[in-house]
Protein backbone atom coordinates (compact mmCIF):
# COMPACT_ATOMS: atom_id res chain seq x y z
CA UNK A 1 0.00 0.00 0.00
CA UNK A 2 2.79 2.33 0.95
CA UNK A 3 4.90 2.06 -2.07
CA UNK A 4 1.39 2.32 -4.29
CA UNK A 5 0.52 5.61 -2.50
CA UNK A 6 4.01 6.99 -3.24
CA UNK A 7 3.87 6.37 -7.01
CA UNK A 8 0.44 7.17 -7.69
CA UNK A 9 0.63 10.56 -5.81
CA UNK A 10 4.18 11.39 -8.05
CA UNK A 11 2.69 10.47 -11.12
CA UNK A 12 -0.57 12.43 -10.74
CA UNK A 13 1.12 15.65 -9.75
CA UNK A 14 3.56 14.79 -12.38
CA UNK A 15 0.86 14.58 -15.01
CA UNK A 16 -0.98 17.71 -13.43
CA UNK A 17 -3.43 16.57 -11.72
CA UNK A 18 -5.65 19.06 -8.93
CA UNK A 19 -3.39 17.92 -5.59
CA UNK A 20 -7.01 17.09 -4.17
CA UNK A 21 -7.72 14.96 -6.82
CA UNK A 22 -4.17 13.42 -6.96
CA UNK A 23 -4.48 12.50 -2.69
CA UNK A 24 -7.67 10.67 -3.64
CA UNK A 25 -6.84 8.94 -6.32
CA UNK A 26 -3.73 7.86 -4.55
CA UNK A 27 -4.71 6.47 -1.19
CA UNK A 28 -8.37 4.96 -2.79
CA UNK A 29 -5.50 2.40 -5.12
CA UNK A 30 -2.82 2.43 -2.24
CA UNK A 31 -6.40 0.41 0.00
CA UNK A 32 -7.10 -1.32 -4.06
CA UNK A 33 -3.82 -2.97 -3.98
CA UNK A 34 -3.55 -3.59 -0.44
CA UNK A 35 -7.00 -5.74 -0.35
CA UNK A 36 -6.91 -5.62 3.59
CA UNK A 37 -10.36 -2.56 3.46
CA UNK A 38 -12.68 -1.59 1.58
CA UNK A 39 -12.86 1.23 -0.51
CA UNK A 40 -15.58 2.87 1.69
CA UNK A 41 -12.97 3.25 4.02
CA UNK A 42 -11.43 6.30 1.88
CA UNK A 43 -14.81 8.02 2.38
CA UNK A 44 -15.33 7.20 5.55
CA UNK A 45 -11.56 9.07 6.32
CA UNK A 46 -12.52 11.84 4.16
CA UNK A 47 -15.60 12.61 6.05
CA UNK A 48 -14.08 12.08 9.07
CA UNK A 49 -11.09 14.26 8.77
CA UNK A 50 -13.48 17.43 8.12
CA UNK A 51 -15.78 16.48 10.66
CA UNK A 52 -14.32 18.52 13.36
CA UNK A 53 -15.55 21.94 15.89
CA UNK A 54 -12.37 24.10 15.21
CA UNK A 55 -12.40 23.66 11.31
CA UNK A 56 -15.87 25.50 11.47
CA UNK A 57 -13.73 28.55 11.83
CA UNK A 58 -12.27 28.53 8.20
CA UNK A 59 -16.00 29.27 6.55
CA UNK A 60 -16.71 32.20 8.65
CA UNK A 61 -13.16 33.75 8.85
CA UNK A 62 -13.24 33.15 4.81
CA UNK A 63 -16.97 35.22 4.58
CA UNK A 64 -15.82 37.71 7.04
CA UNK A 65 -12.83 38.56 4.48
CA UNK A 66 -15.08 38.75 1.76
CA UNK A 67 -17.82 40.91 3.52
CA UNK A 68 -14.96 43.58 4.29
CA UNK A 69 -13.70 43.50 0.96
CA UNK A 70 -17.26 44.02 -0.53
CA UNK A 71 -17.65 46.56 1.95
CA UNK A 72 -15.43 48.85 0.58
CA UNK A 73 -12.29 47.43 3.24
CA UNK A 74 -9.78 47.95 0.42
CA UNK A 75 -10.34 50.97 -0.44
CA UNK A 76 -9.79 52.01 3.28
CA UNK A 77 -6.81 50.05 4.31
CA UNK A 78 -5.12 51.42 0.52
CA UNK A 79 -5.43 54.98 1.61
CA UNK A 80 -4.54 54.77 4.93
CA UNK A 81 -1.20 52.97 4.19
CA UNK A 82 -0.58 55.01 1.14
CA UNK A 83 -0.64 58.42 3.18
CA UNK A 84 2.27 57.19 5.34
CA UNK A 85 4.59 56.11 2.55
CA UNK A 86 3.43 57.26 -0.64
CA UNK A 87 5.42 60.39 -0.85
CA UNK A 88 9.01 58.80 -0.21
CA UNK A 89 10.96 56.93 -2.72
CA UNK A 90 9.83 53.73 -3.73
CA UNK A 91 6.22 55.10 -1.71
CA UNK A 92 3.89 52.97 -3.28
CA UNK A 93 5.80 49.74 -3.37
CA UNK A 94 5.98 50.39 1.10
CA UNK A 95 2.25 51.50 0.41
CA UNK A 96 1.62 47.88 -1.05
CA UNK A 97 3.65 46.06 2.00
CA UNK A 98 1.62 47.83 4.62
CA UNK A 99 -1.87 47.54 2.87
CA UNK A 100 -1.57 43.67 2.46
CA UNK A 101 0.23 43.27 5.74
CA UNK A 102 -3.08 45.21 7.08
CA UNK A 103 -5.08 43.14 4.99
CA UNK A 104 -3.47 39.67 6.07
CA UNK A 105 -5.44 40.50 9.34
CA UNK A 106 -8.31 40.03 7.89
CA UNK A 107 -8.66 37.56 5.15
CA UNK A 108 -5.76 34.81 6.59
CA UNK A 109 -5.43 34.16 2.87
CA UNK A 110 -2.60 34.91 0.99
CA UNK A 111 -4.97 34.72 -2.43
CA UNK A 112 -7.38 36.64 -1.23
CA UNK A 113 -4.41 39.44 -0.47
CA UNK A 114 -2.50 38.90 -4.31
CA UNK A 115 -6.12 39.44 -6.02
CA UNK A 116 -7.85 41.80 -3.56
CA UNK A 117 -5.83 44.85 -2.83
CA UNK A 118 -3.03 43.47 -4.04
CA UNK A 119 -3.90 43.71 -8.03
CA UNK A 120 -4.77 47.61 -6.92
CA UNK A 121 -1.76 48.21 -5.77
CA UNK A 122 -0.27 46.73 -8.95
CA UNK A 123 -2.08 49.03 -11.37
CA UNK A 124 -1.57 52.10 -9.61
CA UNK A 125 2.44 51.37 -9.35
CA UNK A 126 2.11 50.75 -13.15
CA UNK A 127 0.84 54.27 -13.55
CA UNK A 128 3.14 55.70 -11.33
CA UNK A 129 5.88 53.92 -13.37
CA UNK A 130 7.09 51.14 -11.63
CA UNK A 131 7.44 47.61 -14.01
CA UNK A 132 4.51 45.85 -13.55
CA UNK A 133 6.24 42.31 -13.37
CA UNK A 134 8.05 43.86 -10.53
CA UNK A 135 4.99 45.19 -8.48
CA UNK A 136 3.55 42.13 -9.25
CA UNK A 137 6.25 40.08 -7.80
CA UNK A 138 6.40 42.59 -4.75
CA UNK A 139 2.38 41.41 -4.66
CA UNK A 140 2.91 38.14 -4.80
CA UNK A 141 6.04 37.90 -1.91
CA UNK A 142 4.23 39.98 0.45
CA UNK A 143 0.87 38.23 0.30
CA UNK A 144 2.90 35.34 1.93
CA UNK A 145 2.07 36.86 5.20
CA UNK A 146 -2.25 36.43 4.78
CA UNK A 147 -1.42 32.76 6.29
CA UNK A 148 1.07 33.73 8.88
CA UNK A 149 -0.73 36.60 10.30
CA UNK A 150 -3.92 35.72 12.39
CA UNK A 151 -6.53 35.01 11.64
CA UNK A 152 -4.72 31.45 9.41
CA UNK A 153 -6.71 28.52 8.13
CA UNK A 154 -3.01 26.95 8.25
CA UNK A 155 -2.73 27.64 11.74
CA UNK A 156 -6.38 26.22 12.87
CA UNK A 157 -5.26 22.93 10.30
CA UNK A 158 -1.98 22.69 11.94
CA UNK A 159 -3.50 23.00 16.04
CA UNK A 160 -5.78 19.84 14.54
CA UNK A 161 -2.42 18.04 13.97
CA UNK A 162 -0.95 18.84 16.51
CA UNK A 163 -2.00 18.63 20.31
CA UNK A 164 1.01 20.40 21.73
CA UNK A 165 -0.06 23.40 20.23
CA UNK A 166 -3.31 25.65 20.54
CA UNK A 167 -5.43 27.74 18.20
CA UNK A 168 -5.13 30.94 19.74
CA UNK A 169 -0.85 30.34 21.04
CA UNK A 170 -0.27 30.12 17.14
CA UNK A 171 -2.55 33.35 16.08
CA UNK A 172 -0.89 35.24 18.95
CA UNK A 173 3.05 33.50 17.46
CA UNK A 174 2.40 35.00 14.12
CA UNK A 175 2.71 38.63 14.62
CA UNK A 176 6.68 39.10 14.83
CA UNK A 177 7.03 37.05 11.75
CA UNK A 178 4.55 38.20 9.87
CA UNK A 179 6.21 41.50 10.64
CA UNK A 180 9.41 40.45 9.82
CA UNK A 181 8.35 39.76 6.50
CA UNK A 182 7.03 42.63 5.76
CA UNK A 183 9.83 44.18 6.92
CA UNK A 184 12.18 42.41 4.53
CA UNK A 185 10.21 43.02 1.35
CA UNK A 186 10.15 46.52 2.45
CA UNK A 187 13.48 46.26 2.40
CA UNK A 188 13.73 44.50 -1.13
CA UNK A 189 11.44 47.50 -2.07
CA UNK A 190 13.98 50.24 -1.14
CA UNK A 191 16.82 48.36 -2.81
CA UNK A 192 15.23 48.09 -6.20
CA UNK A 193 13.60 51.39 -5.97
CA UNK A 194 17.40 52.76 -5.36
CA UNK A 195 18.45 50.57 -8.16
CA UNK A 196 16.00 51.31 -10.98
CA UNK A 197 15.30 54.79 -9.41
CA UNK A 198 11.86 54.79 -8.60
CA UNK A 199 10.49 58.23 -7.68
CA UNK A 200 7.31 59.19 -5.74
CA UNK A 201 5.10 61.72 -7.62
CA UNK A 202 2.91 61.55 -4.15
CA UNK A 203 2.26 64.46 -2.45
CA UNK A 204 2.58 64.27 1.43
CA UNK A 205 -0.71 64.59 2.80
CA UNK A 206 -1.77 67.26 5.11
CA UNK A 207 -2.23 66.21 8.75
CA UNK A 208 -5.73 67.39 8.82
CA UNK A 209 -6.07 64.48 5.38
CA UNK A 210 -3.99 61.95 7.83
CA UNK A 211 -6.53 62.28 10.77
CA UNK A 212 -9.45 61.77 8.51
CA UNK A 213 -8.15 58.73 6.46
CA UNK A 214 -6.67 57.48 9.59
CA UNK A 215 -9.99 58.36 11.50
CA UNK A 216 -12.01 56.38 8.82
CA UNK A 217 -10.00 52.85 9.24
CA UNK A 218 -10.05 52.92 12.63
CA UNK A 219 -13.56 50.35 11.93
CA UNK A 220 -11.16 48.57 9.65
CA UNK A 221 -8.74 47.89 11.79
CA UNK A 222 -10.54 46.68 14.70
CA UNK A 223 -11.69 43.56 13.23
CA UNK A 224 -8.08 41.96 14.13
CA UNK A 225 -7.85 43.91 17.27
CA UNK A 226 -11.21 42.19 18.47
CA UNK A 227 -10.63 38.82 17.46
CA UNK A 228 -7.02 38.90 19.39
CA UNK A 229 -8.51 40.41 22.49
CA UNK A 230 -11.57 38.10 22.62
CA UNK A 231 -9.46 34.93 22.41
CA UNK A 232 -6.59 35.94 24.53
CA UNK A 233 -9.42 36.92 27.23
CA UNK A 234 -11.63 33.68 27.15
CA UNK A 235 -14.28 36.02 25.89
CA UNK A 236 -14.98 33.21 22.57
CA UNK A 237 -13.02 30.54 21.15
CA UNK A 238 -11.31 30.86 17.96
CA UNK A 239 -14.52 29.23 16.40
CA UNK A 240 -16.81 31.91 17.82
CA UNK A 241 -14.43 34.62 16.82
CA UNK A 242 -15.00 33.21 13.46
CA UNK A 243 -18.59 34.17 13.52
CA UNK A 244 -18.40 37.24 15.20
CA UNK A 245 -16.24 38.34 12.44
CA UNK A 246 -19.13 37.94 10.10
CA UNK A 247 -21.57 40.24 11.92
CA UNK A 248 -18.61 42.69 12.28
CA UNK A 249 -17.64 42.89 8.96
CA UNK A 250 -21.27 42.70 7.68
CA UNK A 251 -22.11 45.46 10.61
CA UNK A 252 -19.19 47.93 9.06
CA UNK A 253 -19.69 46.98 5.08
CA UNK A 254 -23.59 47.85 5.43
CA UNK A 255 -23.56 50.66 8.52
CA UNK A 256 -20.50 52.20 9.25
CA UNK A 257 -18.80 52.83 5.62
CA UNK A 258 -22.45 52.08 3.96
CA UNK A 259 -20.88 50.71 0.78
CA UNK A 260 -21.93 46.95 1.29
CA UNK A 261 -25.31 46.09 -0.54
CA UNK A 262 -27.85 43.65 -0.07
CA UNK A 263 -27.94 42.41 -3.79
CA UNK A 264 -24.35 41.86 -3.12
CA UNK A 265 -24.69 38.96 -0.47
CA UNK A 266 -25.96 36.01 -2.46
CA UNK A 267 -22.35 36.58 -4.56
CA UNK A 268 -20.24 37.15 -1.61
CA UNK A 269 -21.56 33.81 -0.20
CA UNK A 270 -21.60 32.19 -2.92
CA UNK A 271 -17.72 32.98 -3.96
CA UNK A 272 -16.84 31.93 0.27
CA UNK A 273 -18.62 28.68 0.16
CA UNK A 274 -16.26 27.80 -3.40
CA UNK A 275 -13.55 28.78 -1.22
CA UNK A 276 -14.62 27.21 1.45
CA UNK A 277 -15.56 23.81 -0.38
CA UNK A 278 -12.00 23.97 -1.85
CA UNK A 279 -10.20 24.09 1.02
CA UNK A 280 -12.47 21.59 3.10
CA UNK A 281 -11.66 19.26 -0.46
CA UNK A 282 -8.10 18.92 -0.08
CA UNK A 283 -8.42 18.68 4.01
CA UNK A 284 -10.28 15.57 3.02
CA UNK A 285 -8.82 14.43 0.60
CA UNK A 286 -5.09 14.89 2.64
CA UNK A 287 -6.92 13.07 5.74
CA UNK A 288 -7.70 9.62 3.40
CA UNK A 289 -3.98 10.17 2.31
CA UNK A 290 -2.41 10.46 5.52
CA UNK A 291 -4.70 7.32 7.17
CA UNK A 292 -3.06 5.17 4.80
CA UNK A 293 0.38 6.01 5.83
CA UNK A 294 -0.53 5.53 9.34
CA UNK A 295 -2.13 2.21 8.99
CA UNK A 296 1.15 1.28 7.10
CA UNK A 297 3.32 2.58 10.04
CA UNK A 298 5.51 4.92 7.71
CA UNK A 299 5.39 8.06 10.51
CA UNK A 300 6.73 5.87 13.12
CA UNK A 301 9.27 4.29 10.60
CA UNK A 302 10.62 7.65 9.73
CA UNK A 303 10.44 8.77 13.29
CA UNK A 304 12.52 5.35 14.21
CA UNK A 305 14.84 6.12 11.28
CA UNK A 306 15.26 9.90 12.13
CA UNK A 307 15.84 9.27 15.50
CA UNK A 308 17.87 7.32 15.42
CA UNK A 309 20.55 9.02 13.52
CA UNK A 310 20.83 11.34 16.87
CA UNK A 311 20.40 14.77 15.05
CA UNK A 312 20.91 17.70 17.66
CA UNK A 313 17.70 19.85 17.64
CA UNK A 314 19.72 22.71 15.19
CA UNK A 315 20.50 19.98 13.08
CA UNK A 316 17.34 18.43 13.20
CA UNK A 317 15.33 21.88 12.16
CA UNK A 318 17.95 22.38 9.33
CA UNK A 319 16.74 19.25 7.67
CA UNK A 320 12.99 19.94 8.02
CA UNK A 321 13.60 23.21 6.18
CA UNK A 322 15.31 21.79 3.40
CA UNK A 323 12.52 18.53 3.37
CA UNK A 324 10.05 21.23 3.51
CA UNK A 325 11.13 23.49 0.54
CA UNK A 326 11.59 20.64 -1.28
CA UNK A 327 8.34 19.55 -0.25
CA UNK A 328 6.50 23.05 -0.77
CA UNK A 329 7.63 23.10 -4.87
CA UNK A 330 5.17 20.41 -5.56
CA UNK A 331 2.45 20.38 -2.59
CA UNK A 332 0.13 23.37 -1.20
CA UNK A 333 0.33 24.11 2.59
CA UNK A 334 -2.53 22.51 3.61
CA UNK A 335 -2.05 19.26 2.36
CA UNK A 336 1.82 19.45 3.83
CA UNK A 337 0.55 20.27 7.14
CA UNK A 338 -1.95 17.49 7.02
CA UNK A 339 0.45 14.90 5.63
CA UNK A 340 3.47 16.04 7.18
CA UNK A 341 2.97 17.55 10.72
CA UNK A 342 2.03 14.15 12.45
CA UNK A 343 5.07 12.88 11.40
CA UNK A 344 7.53 15.55 11.93
CA UNK A 345 5.72 17.05 15.43
CA UNK A 346 6.68 14.61 17.77
CA UNK A 347 10.16 13.79 16.72
CA UNK A 348 10.66 17.54 17.40
CA UNK A 349 9.40 17.44 20.73
CA UNK A 350 11.12 14.70 21.52
CA UNK A 351 14.09 16.73 20.47
CA UNK A 352 13.05 19.53 23.62
CA UNK A 353 11.90 21.80 20.40
CA UNK A 354 9.51 24.22 21.28
CA UNK A 355 6.26 22.92 19.74
CA UNK A 356 5.00 26.55 18.74
CA UNK A 357 8.50 27.08 17.56
CA UNK A 358 8.45 24.33 15.18
CA UNK A 359 4.85 25.50 13.96
CA UNK A 360 6.04 28.49 13.17
CA UNK A 361 9.25 27.36 11.15
CA UNK A 362 6.60 24.64 9.62
CA UNK A 363 3.81 27.50 8.25
CA UNK A 364 6.13 30.00 6.82
CA UNK A 365 8.11 27.03 5.32
CA UNK A 366 5.12 25.61 3.48
CA UNK A 367 3.94 29.21 2.68
CA UNK A 368 6.88 29.67 1.05
CA UNK A 369 6.43 27.01 -1.45
CA UNK A 370 3.29 29.33 -2.47
CA UNK A 371 6.16 31.28 -4.75
CA UNK A 372 8.22 28.89 -5.84
CA UNK A 373 8.67 28.22 -9.07
CA UNK A 374 7.61 25.73 -11.06
CA UNK A 375 4.25 25.17 -9.08
CA UNK A 376 3.71 28.17 -6.84
CA UNK A 377 -0.33 28.61 -7.24
CA UNK A 378 0.20 32.12 -5.62
CA UNK A 379 2.50 32.89 -8.84
CA UNK A 380 -0.39 31.92 -11.10
CA UNK A 381 -3.07 33.60 -9.43
CA UNK A 382 -1.13 37.09 -9.14
CA UNK A 383 0.17 36.88 -12.63
CA UNK A 384 -3.69 36.44 -14.04
CA UNK A 385 -4.56 39.24 -11.66
CA UNK A 386 -2.31 41.67 -12.57
CA UNK A 387 -1.94 40.56 -16.24
CA UNK A 388 1.42 39.81 -16.11
CA UNK A 389 3.18 36.93 -17.97
CA UNK A 390 4.81 33.96 -15.12
CA UNK A 391 7.86 34.19 -16.56
CA UNK A 392 8.44 37.79 -16.65
CA UNK A 393 7.26 37.46 -12.76
CA UNK A 394 9.49 34.92 -12.37
CA UNK A 395 12.40 37.03 -13.26
CA UNK A 396 11.70 39.10 -10.24
CA UNK A 397 11.49 36.53 -7.76
CA UNK A 398 14.97 35.92 -6.86
CA UNK A 399 15.58 38.57 -4.38
CA UNK A 400 12.41 38.15 -2.42
CA UNK A 401 13.07 34.46 -2.45
CA UNK A 402 16.25 35.33 -0.38
CA UNK A 403 14.85 37.74 1.77
CA UNK A 404 12.59 34.99 2.13
CA UNK A 405 14.91 32.61 3.28
CA UNK A 406 16.60 34.89 5.47
CA UNK A 407 13.31 35.39 7.71
CA UNK A 408 13.36 31.63 7.62
CA UNK A 409 16.82 31.26 8.99
CA UNK A 410 16.29 33.84 11.98
CA UNK A 411 13.15 31.92 12.83
CA UNK A 412 15.05 28.79 12.76
CA UNK A 413 17.94 29.76 15.15
CA UNK A 414 15.80 32.49 17.00
CA UNK A 415 12.86 30.52 18.77
CA UNK A 416 12.10 33.83 20.56
CA UNK A 417 10.59 35.30 17.49
CA UNK A 418 8.30 33.06 17.82
CA UNK A 419 7.23 31.96 21.08
CA UNK A 420 7.70 35.16 23.31
CA UNK A 421 4.51 36.98 22.48
CA UNK A 422 2.20 33.93 22.62
CA UNK A 423 4.10 32.45 25.88
CA UNK A 424 3.93 36.20 27.38
CA UNK A 425 0.26 35.72 26.85
CA UNK A 426 -0.35 32.81 28.34
CA UNK A 427 -0.83 30.68 25.59
CA UNK A 428 0.78 27.28 25.07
Amino acid sequence: MGITLFIAIIVLLVLGFPVAFALAISAALAVLVGGRYPQLVVFKEMFTGIDSFPLMAVPFFILSAELMSGGALTHVLLRFAAQFVGHLRGGLGYANVLSLTLFSGISGSALADAAGPGSMMVKMMDKAGYARPYSAALTASTAVVGPIIPPSVSMIIYAMQDENVSVGGLFMAGFIPGILIALAMAGVNWWVCKKRNYHSSEPRPSAREMWVTSFKAIPALMLIVLIVVGIRFGIFTPTEASVVAVFYALVCGKWIYRTLEWKAIPGITARSAMLTASVLLVMATSAAFAWVLTVEGIPQYLSQLIISWELSPALFLVAVNILLLVFGIFMEPLPGVMILVPILAPIAFSLGIDPTHFAMVVIVNLTLGMITPPVGGLLFVTAVATRVSITDLTREMPLFLLAHLAVLILLTFIPELSTWLPHSLGFQ
